[in-house]
């Protein structure tokens, strides 16, 4: 498991800028964002946990997992490309589940996605990139940037768990727009995705994890 080393800055910095998360922080302890597995296995994680509870969506994994025949944590692309759909089914997938997944791995194959240069890219570089993929949208990405790749200033406006954690702590439950949510997170900058992972955790103490 990793953590940015940006973490003990990043709060530093968001107690002096918002009176909010200066109370909030301090809840939590030494928790912080964590990154674990690879690219590929946490974008293919990602899309078999599309509308389905996390207890189904960790079945139906496992159950993927051994009909590619490797490791839960680290699956490759050729190992999914070798399978053919009825197999897939098999594990609980629906077809359209299926689609993303082959798309997904023949994009890692066939080098579409530039893994190494990723680095180097910037955060809406690497979007573009990952959308192209059949059943990875702007949110799915943005997810991606905070969890796996641990980028610091994500602020993923389409997350409702992030609008209604500005709601309650910001405005008293009432109603947010985006507008009113990025103007927010305005005063995060440039440790939006560190303020984000505290406003998930005031609605939900469990920190999550892909």
């Amino acid at each position: 498991m990793a953590t940015p080393a940006y973490w003990d800055e990043a709060r530093k910095h968001l107690a002096k800028r918002d009176r909010v998360l200066k109370k909030l922080m301090p809840k939590f302890g030494d928790a912080c964002l964590q990154s674990r597995g690879d690219a590929f296995t946490t974008l293919a994680r990602s899309i078999v946990g599309q509308q389905i509870s996390v207890k189904a969506a960790q079945s139906v994994w496992d159950r993927f997992a051994a009909v590619v025949g490797g490791p839960a944590m680290h699956l490759r692309p050729p190992g999914v490309l070798a399978l053919e759909v009825p197999q897939m089914r098999e594990a609980g997938l629906s077809a359209r589940k299926c689609e993303y997944l082959l798309d997904l791995a023949r994009h890692f194959s066939d080098e579409r996605v530039h893994v190494a240069q990723w680095d180097g890219m910037d955060d809406e570089a690497i979007i573009g990139e990952l959308v192209a993929i059949r059943g990875i949208g702007r949110w799915t990405a943005e997810m991606f940037l905070i969890f796996h790749l641990m980028r610091p200033n994500v602020m993923p406006l389409d997350d409702l768990g992030l609008i209604k954690g500005i709601s309650l702590n910001y405005f008293s439950g009432e109603p947010v727009s985006r507008a009113e949510a990025r103007e927010v997170g305005e005063a995060w900058a440039p440790f939006r995705s560190v303020a984000t992972w505290y406003i998930w955790r005031s609605l939900d103490p469990m920190p999550v994890e892909y």
